[in-house]
């Protein structure tokens, strides 16, 4: 069972903070659009969306009514019906952005780089799909033809989120990765999707040495021992996007509205933050030597 009281606090805590600071910025409402009043808090909206992505359930629709509902209302006593539950949910979208930035892990000056496909429907149904319609593109991966996003992240060693951003599909995956480091500084390592002596030198003058395994017809590049065996360890944003999409279940094709689809990544995302237990390589000895100062 997901730790609900130490969830709910940790984002009851944070809304307390941001709403605030969040309204002074809004422009004022327009008086021939009416929005109807919520009984529900924002941090009990993302309580119980994070929640899903903690608990076994592989649609939120049998979530919310056979375990929020049933089984969880003496913790959130204002419960809404679903429909009108998905129809708010939206509303938290700022508070989930602003929250996973505040969330982000620690600087350690050791950092992996990977993307991952999010598809948004089976490819027998592109032709018909208009939800992401001139949003989503096909694309290619390792697994396949698919129709949706690509989801880029940036972990340290102790298998906490830096950095994330979505893309179309058909994106290249050197596209982003300048503004996924602009606030990072130390050593970063890709596949060799990412290599590029162009981003690698735009990279080094903003502060990050990023170094990438050669392929079978380039020359071989010269790595010291650390470097070696910081490549080697790779696999470790791997098993970040797996536990993404196997435990907090990041993608699905069920969506009927992008702005739905924007919340279930932010939630998912956020759910894997409050894992206490992530991938993680144990550099005690050898990291403070590599670790640059931001």
């Amino acid at each position: 069972m997901a730790p609900i009281e130490d969830i709910f606090c940790e984002l009851d805590d944070f809304c307390k903070a941001f709403f605030p600071q969040f309204e002074r910025y809004l422009l004022p409402a327009d008086d021939s659009k009416r929005q109807r009043a919520v009984s529900m808090s924002a941090s009990e909206i993302m309580t119980i969306v994070v929640l899903f992505h903690l608990s076994h359930y592989r649609d939120f629709k049998n979530f919310y009514l056979d375990c929020v509902l049933r089984q969880m209302s003496s913790c959130f006593p204002k419960l809404l019906s679903y429909n009108r539950f998905v129809e708010i949910q939206g509303r938290v979208f700022p508070a989930l952005c602003a929250f996973m930035k505040a969330k982000s892990g620690h600087h350690t000056g050791l950092y992996y780089v990977d993307s991952t496909s999010l598809v948004v429907c089976r490819n027998q149904r592109i032709n018909q799909h208009r939800t992401f319609e001139g949003i989503a593109e096909r694309s290619r991966s390792s697994m396949g033809w698919f129709y949706g996003f690509k989801l880029h992240v940036v972990v340290n060693t102790r298998g906490e989120l830096m950095a994330f951003c979505l893309t179309p599909g058909n994106t290249d995956d050197r596209h982003p990765v300048p503004k996924l480091f602009s606030e990072l500084h130390g050593l970063a390592a890709g596949d060799k999707g990412y290599i590029s002596k162009t981003m690698a030198a735009k990279l080094a003058k903003a502060g990050i040495s990023f170094i990438t395994k050669t392929r079978r017809n380039m020359k071989p590049v010269k790595r010291s021992s650390f470097e070696k065996f910081f490549l080697a360890k790779r696999a470790i944003v791997e098993a970040v996007i797996g536990q993404l999409k196997e435990i907090c279940q990041i993608e699905h094709s069920r969506h009927r509205k992008p702005d739905n689809f924007l919340i279930n990544v932010l939630a998912a995302l956020a759910a894997y933050m409050f894992k206490p237990r992530k991938p993680s390589i144990n550099l005690k000895s050898i990291e403070t030597a590599w670790l640059i100062p931001n």
